[in-house]
């Protein structure tokens, strides 16, 4: 049995930064620490004292770790970085909050001498007896020492005082990880030791300036024999209250998930259970342990959810028959075509992130060497009257300002020349887009077309693949690419600007047209918008023409995924042990949803009753099953196999 500890951490946004450049305004990103280790960093917004990041991270943690630190520093393109402040909190603070940390948190001050981490290695040895008694200190090392120096590293020695003397080591250059090997004596006199501490403290040698604090650690000399070890180095006390809000504010989401993840084996009839209906599709779709899930899933917590299902079924090679199964129940309740996969629904989330795990290869592949252009490039686009800096005209023109009509000229020839770059990678790109996709995408519009067969609804078979597609996959990465990987930082203020109205424009192409734009001033862009809805019906046609025997499903994704959703390796007993605990937090909702009478409000679908009684014994001893198992480990019993989906059945029969 392993422990799984694991941290979520949102890095949403900050507001009120101080101005650190002269330009009066700052560069900022964000480092995490957990402990002593940096385990994250986020991308710089340029020239913003409002900075938007909107990064996840999911970090597996030491069970024993101690804090989290979140940093925020001005980004410099000559010398140091600039500190602007941290937000810290204790392993405690988080694990109180059962639904974690969703707030705004005021930066406080970064003070050098807090700012400590890494251990020394060292020897301390005091004679009971012996005239005179001499206390020997031994310096062996010391390990993952702060940077304090340009080059990263630091100039170490130990500084060591008792009884009223100090004695210094020598200085290793350059290096986080000092090995010393130097012994320090000290003659105590006849009343000593009593109350007196052997102090060692860690400095980083400056030739110029005073030395840099690295740490310390405070012995008890209690003459109780020799004591050696790794011994964590520790700031000086904090002598003043840190002002709070004089530095801006953080907002920030942060979850810790612990979970005792148990043999893969004993998850088995969990998983064969939520995977009946997919192996067995014929039973009516709410009669299932899928469907209870569902009702049970909380709007806060269903994208977890979704992104658990998805890893468990990818690696059961069932990843198709599970979109079906979650898009026929969502088809089932739609009454309004135009509604269709507009909500957050499980069966919208389990799509988004099925696209997410298996297709971003296929993005990169389409919409990568565009994205860089315009980086690279960073041209003024702007087609908003309200937005336009015709001043900007001087620096490309010697003819004075430009025209409002020069610049949406200017801007609507690059936006086309963008755009159309990019409905060309994707029209063309039906032979690159995975197998799997393709296959879950024909899936889709088979349903879709049954649900509503009405001649007037034909193009809702488009426009629910295309919102997928274009909605909720190529948009939101060309709006922000350092969140799918396209990008290692995101855009500054003019390159974000020309992202945003070329995710715009391909919303627009998503929606087939149906939905018209809201802001008049896109309308020069139908000139090349009208016609790519023409090519990408075409290219919807072709993306499913497709023989489904080939992509039954599938056994693995790739390993190397830039969603921080996927930064994890694919583990199954991870997943399902999740989804085990979601079902556990359900609590007595879980068995109101399986006992509801039929007709009632509370549940969606009657046909709970038809299989709910069932559903719910089978899914009753399940969870049992894996209740006791998880109790045996914690005596430290070990588990046997638990009993599999049939004997299961067959006990609850009997």
């Amino acid at each position: 049995m392993a422990k799984s500890t694991s941290l979520y951490c949102r890095l949403v946004e900050g507001k009120e930064l101080p101005a650190k450049d002269v330009s009066g305004s700052s560069d900022p990103y964000c480092v995490v620490k957990v402990d002593d280790e940096v385990v994250a960093r986020t991308a710089t917004v340029w020239r913003s004292l409002n900075p938007f990041w909107g990064e996840e991270f999911t970090l597996r943690l030491p069970s024993g770790f101690h804090s989290l630190t979140i940093y925020v520093l001005d980004e410099d393109t000559i010398g140091h970085d600039d500190v602007i402040g941290k937000v810290s909190l204790s392993h405690q603070q988080i694990s109180a909050q059962l639904r974690g940390i969703d707030s705004w948190l005021s930066l406080v001050p970064v003070h050098p001498d807090q700012e400590v981490q890494g251990e020394i290695h060292l020897e301390v040895k005091m004679p009971e007896q012996g005239h005179p008694r001499v206390l020997r200190c031994h310096l062996i090392a010391a390990r993952d020492l702060a940077p304090r120096d340009p080059s990263g590293t630091s100039d170490p020695f130990v500084r060591v005082s008792c009884c009223g003397h100090t004695q210094e080591t020598a200085v290793i250059k350059k290096t986080r990880f000092p090995h010393w090997d130097e012994v320090l004596e000290f003659e105590l006199a006849e009343d000593e030791p009593g109350d007196n501490m052997l102090s060692v403290e860690v400095w980083d040698w400056d030739i110029v300036g005073k030395n840099d604090f690295l740490g310390q650690v405070k012995v008890p000399l209690d003459a109780s024999g020799p004591m050696e070890g790794w011994f964590q180095l520790l700031p000086f006390p904090s002598s003043t209250e840190e002002p709070r809000g004089q530095l801006g504010s953080l907002r920030l989401t942060v979850r810790l998930l612990e979970d005792r993840v148990l043999p893969q084996h004993c998850y088995q009839p969990l998983i064969q259970l939520l995977a009946e209906p997919l192996r067995s599709p014929g039973q009516p779709t709410a009669s299932t342990a899928l469907a209870v899930l569902e009702e049970v899933t909380s709007g806060d917590s269903r994208q977890d959810v979704a992104t658990k299902l998805v890893k468990v079924f990818l690696a059961q090679g069932l990843a198709v028959p599970f979109l079906d199964y979650v898009i026929t129940r969502e088809l089932t309740r739609t009454t309004d075509p135009n509604t269709l996969f507009r909500s957050n629904s499980l069966a919208s989330k389990s799509v988004e992130q099925f696209l997410k795990a298996v297709g971003l290869p296929y993005l990169h592949a389409v919409l990568k060497a565009v994205v860089n252009r315009i980086f690279e490039e960073k041209k003024y686009v702007e087609l908003d009257p309200c937005k336009m800096e015709l001043s900007r005209g001087r620096r490309i023109s010697f003819k004075g300002s430009l025209s409002e009509a020069q610049v949406r000229e200017s801007s609507l020839e690059l936006l086309q020349g963008y755009l159309g770059d990019m409905v060309d990678a994707i029209v063309g790109s039906v032979d690159k887009c995975p197998l799997l996709m393709r296959v879950a995408f024909k899936q889709l519009r088979r349903r879709v077309e049954e649900r509503f067969p009405s001649p007037q609804h034909e193009e809702v078979q488009y426009v629910a693949i295309s919102g997928f597609l274009f909605l909720r996959f190529f948009a939101p990465a060309v709006l922000t690419p350092k969140l799918f990987g396209l990008r290692e930082q995101h855009a500054e203020p003019r390159t974000g600007r020309t992202l945003l109205l070329l995710a715009k424009a391909l919303q627009s192409i998503g929606n087939l047209g149906l939905q018209p734009g809201k802001e008049p001033w896109m309308a020069p862009l139908n000139t090349i918008l009208l016609p790519s809805i023409t090519r990408v019906r075409a290219f919807l046609d072709s993306l499913i023409e497709v023989d489904s025997t080939q992509a039954p499903g599938c056994s693995r994704t790739h390993s190397a995924v830039a969603l921080d959703e996927w930064s994890d390796p694919l583990d199954p007993a991870a997943a399902a042990q999740s989804l085990y605990g979601h079902l556990q937090r359900a609590g007595t909702r879980l068995w109101e949803v399986v006992a509801e009478p039929e007709g009632s409000v509370a549940v969606q679908s009657s046909e709970l009753k038809l299989g709910g009684g069932a559903v719910a014994e089978r899914l009753r001893a399940v969870l049992r099953d894996l209740d006791a198992a998880h109790e045996a480990f914690a005596r430290g019993d070990g588990v046997s196999n638990p009993p599999t989906a049939t004997e299961t059945d067959a006990a609850t029969a009997t």
